[in-house]
């Protein structure tokens, strides 16, 4: 078997008016428009993959990625360093899983070699731990009454916590209560608001005025991460726990051994390919940390991947974002991820276990073009 061509279309898919941010915070998304490129990896049989990139990737790497994959037998790639060639490695060479438009590649070589072999991507990565991954609701930036509906919104579908986006100049205090006084406060609230809370002081009065609340899961990311002296002292100070966005192993290290060693986090939110996060998330493992998988506001396909990364491991115990899905006018994917008791079943069919909607893609596709 080899791979002989890349299709590749270049798409715009808009969020929902009004799911992401109220229009008193923010009129347009802006992210929403920032293009994607969805990959097919094709073979000279009838096996392909999917795949896809982040926002904003240059479609220079996508081409150059092509261009390392094609006349490959997919069978004999490295599944964790698929642009490697074992036979020209040096020998203390420590890189794997690096090059162009890398987790679109992986996501679509590890989708090709499950359908061929039978087998659900995440027996590639090590094997499903469980067989559900939990999940959350997703907001952004919203007044309390808008935020309000939205738990609403959760509720419905089944979801027992949120993410939401904010910064301090909000109405935090309002805005949590309002989502207490919906779900109560069984319903937790994971907060991040992008390093917005600024300072340490800023955020350790915040957390004292919402923990009467009783509602907050977390506190993801309050400040900047330069700031590892801010960081010990919120660590010390807050009722919660408090989380860092990381994206690399080497981040969940600093993260430990600030603080005299004591460490200042208790959870992470990683990232990373899909062979990426299981090697950030065990180094977090290592040090007894739970983790989730973060996201971009992404589509289905990158989502699916999500998932299947977080099921095989064995630490990602706290509620994961999958969230394009409600966020977005369409996942480009022919079955949506299904979200029960606010979890995803784990997926079982070969592969990444996902079809391309092609209807769908022809009607947010803004460029297409074929890479042999």
């Amino acid at each position: 078997m080899k791979i002989t061509a890349v299709s590749v279309w270049t798409v715009v898919v808009p969020t929902i008016p009004g799911r992401v941010h109220s229009p008193e915070y923010a009129e347009k998304t802006g992210w929403d428009e920032v293009p994607k490129h969805i990959i097919r990896v094709d073979t000279d049989t009838e096996y392909a993959g999917i795949g896809e990139t982040g926002r904003g990737l240059p479609i220079e790497q996508v081409r150059e990625g092509a261009r390392l994959l094609i006349g490959r037998d997919p069978e004999e790639i490295t599944p964790q360093d698929i642009f490697g060639r074992r036979a020209e490695r040096a020998a203390d060479d420590l890189t794997v899983g690096t090059g162009p438009a890398y987790d679109a590649y992986e996501m679509a070589v590890l989708d090709l070699v499950g359908r061929v072999r039978r087998l659900p991507v995440h027996t590639l990565l090590g094997g499903a731990v469980r067989d559900r991954v939990r999940a959350d609701y997703w907001m952004g930036h919203q007044t309390p009454e808008d935020g309000a509906k939205a738990v609403e919104r959760g509720l419905r579908l089944g979801f027992t916590g949120v993410k939401i986006k904010c910064r301090l100049e909000e109405p935090m205090y309002e805005r949590l209560k309002a989502m207490r006084d919906v779900a109560g406060p069984e319903f937790k609230v994971t907060v991040d608001p992008n390093e917005r809370f600024y300072t340490a002081a800023q955020a350790i009065e915040l957390a004292g005025r919402l923990e009467t609340l009783g509602n907050v899961e977390v506190f993801e990311d309050p400040i900047p991460k330069t700031d590892i002296a801010g960081y010990e002292e919120i660590h010390r100070a807050i009722p919660f726990p408090l989380a860092m966005h990381l994206g690399n192993g080497e981040g969940v290290v600093r993260a430990l051994q600030a603080d005299g060693g004591r460490g200042v986090v208790d959870c992470v939110n990683l990232g990373g390919s899909m062979f990426g996060f299981q090697r950030n998330a065990a180094v977090a493992a290592a040090a007894g940390l739970p983790c989730w998988h973060g996201s971009g506001n992404d589509l289905g396909i990158s989502d699916t991947s999500f998932v299947h990364a977080a099921a095989a491991a064995p630490n990602c115990t706290m509620a994961s974002d999958f969230v394009g899905g409600w966020t977005r006018e369409d996942d480009l994917i022919a079955e949506p991820i299904t979200f029960v008791d606010g979890h995803v079943p784990t997926p079982m069919k070969p592969g990444l276990g996902c079809d391309l909607d092609y209807d769908a893609l022809q009607r947010y596709t803004q460029q297409h073009e074929e890479l042999n």
